[in-house]
């Protein structure tokens, strides 16, 4: 990282990938970014993309492979997630089916937990349980009382889902350092004119 960068976005951004949710479900649903802009932007485009996320988010090792077919699971979980965090925000009912793809991606077998000789804990399994492991988390934060911290950034032009544990509850940024400073700066300019 170049020096002066600041430090949340260096823990937060990773191997070209948004890491501002606080779980990975929803930093799954920042792979598609400008998700609001008339061509948003697909990061998951090819097994290497899916591979270097994997990775970058803390669920895999370097030698995970990925297919074409990992892929298409992949985008279509982070479109139920990203389908059912909106419609909890809104109030609204889950849609069915993103519940079934959600549900469906959970039942393929999830990555089960090791404890390495250093006592980590760390994921095995393919690519396709380490998917099913981010869609039981999904299943868990949804269907828990945590749900009731998700939120959607603030900035009008920004998209990413994040999980709120400040402790009042309060955040309004996925990222103080990019959204919430751009907001504070079109304020002072607001305010100057």
């Amino acid at each position: 990282m170049q020096a002066g960068k600041d430090r949340e976005l260096e823990a937060t951004d990773r191997d070209g990938f948004r890491f501002r949710g606080g779980h990975p479900a929803l930093d799954l649903t920042a792979t598609l970014q400008g998700r609001l802009k008339d061509s948003p932007r697909e990061l998951l485009n090819a097994p290497e993309d899916l591979a270097r996320w994997l990775v970058a988010a803390g669920l895999a090792s370097p030698d995970v492979e990925c297919d074409a077919a990992t892929v298409r699971v992949a985008r279509e979980l982070r479109e139920a997630v990203h389908q059912l965090v909106h419609a909890h925000l809104a109030g609204e009912r889950p849609p069915d089916r993103a519940r079934r793809v959600l549900n469906q991606v959970a039942r393929r077998g999830s990555a089960p937990r090791q404890l390495t000789a250093k006592g980590e804990a760390v994921l095995d399994g393919d690519a396709l349980q380490r998917l099913a492991f981010v869609a039981n988390e999904a299943i868990a934060l949804l269907g828990s009382t945590a749900r009731g911290r998700l939120r959607k950034c603030e900035n009008e032009g920004c998209a990413v889902l994040f999980v709120d544990l400040s402790r009042s509850g309060a955040r309004r940024w996925c990222s103080m350092a990019a959204c919430g400073n751009r907001h504070k700066v079109a304020e002072f300019r607001r305010r100057k004119t």
